[in-house]
């Protein structure tokens, strides 16, 4: 994902079928843009619901929205629409694959980079929700970028993240790997940066690939880190959603989602290497006399 910002039955003998899903998913444009499609309405959209509810007069962008399925369900509540991002190619497929809404005008994509003084200009204060959906990790300077979001967002607006946290089993996005153990091997991006890269080179990955994983080592962010940002930036935690095992991992590896144990979500540091996925609504702080004390932490399954 190159992002709107600068600064992957029974399973038949001897076939290892989560490894094809996860294969397929990295893979195959249409499969992922329909796992994106079945994750958002499923999970994404009901979690936002519950603090904004979304209908036909709720704007809506998504940044670093690749093929563009997290917005589809968004759309088919009659939301208006616009994703953002800088990856040609799956601008492209956004605009296939949606292609009905975005005929329609209910659905717009832009190659485009957030920070642009003609983009802040034109959408300065224009929406309702804001979307980054496995999207925070991979950009850089997040401290600048979380408050920089709130100038687009109108009065009462609010922010969606979801993200794995660095330093569960696969939060340097490893998995992408194609060697036949580097793409497997869960924590082992924790280590020092010339280890970490040199056992991806012993592991056969291409510069390029070793080059992406190192980005995202750059810029991969824990819970606290991120919660540090938020209260920094006067943003306040509308509801937040810990996953022990990520819904995503349905697809990935054919594991069914469950929240994460309200006892270890409790625990900061600790959390971080055993919840595969946070899902966080934030908004801008009241003024002082007002509540702050209004979190909605889910409870495990």
């Amino acid at each position: 994902m190159r992002l709107a910002v600068t600064r992957v039955k029974a399973q038949p003998e001897g076939v290892n079928f989560a490894f094809l899903m996860a294969l397929k998913h990295h893979t195959d444009d249409r499969a992922r843009f329909d796992q994106q499609v079945e994750n958002s309405r499923d999970f994404v959209l009901p979690f936002i619901e519950r603090t904004l509810p979304v209908g036909p007069d709720t704007r809506v962008m998504e940044i670093g929205c690749g093929e563009g399925g997290v917005l589809k369900p968004f759309a088919d509540k009659g939301a208006q629409c616009i994703g953002v991002d800088m990856d040609p190619p799956r601008i492209d497929l956004a605009n296939e694959f949606l292609g009905e809404e975005v005929a329609r005008g209910q659905l717009s994509f832009l190659l485009k980079n957030v920070y642009d003084v003609d983009f802040l200009e034109k959408y300065g204060g224009a929406f309702d929700l804001i979307v980054l959906k496995d999207t925070i990790e991979h950009i850089p300077e997040q401290d600048l970028f979380i408050p920089y979001l709130k100038k687009f967002l109108k009065p009462g607006g609010q922010i969606f993240f979801g993200f794995p946290p660095w330093q569960m089993p696969f939060g340097g996005h490893q998995q992408v790997a194609t060697g036949k153990w580097t793409s497997k091997l869960p924590w082992y991006h924790l280590l020092p940066r010339p280890l970490y890269k040199a056992f991806l080179k012993a592991g056969g990955e291409t510069d390029q690939k070793i080059k992406d994983l190192m980005e995202v080592r750059d810029t991969g962010i824990t819970i606290e880190r991120f919660e540090r940002i938020l209260k920094r930036s006067g943003l306040r935690v509308k509801r937040k959603r810990h996953y022990l095992i990520n819904p995503i991992y349905r697809y990935k590896f054919g594991l069914k989602p469950r929240r994460q144990f309200a006892v270890i979500s409790a625990i900061p540091y600790v959390r971080d290497f055993l919840t595969t996925c946070v899902y966080y609504t934030v908004a801008e702080r009241e003024s002082q006399g007002t509540s702050s004390r209004q979190i909605f932490q889910d409870a495990s399954a």
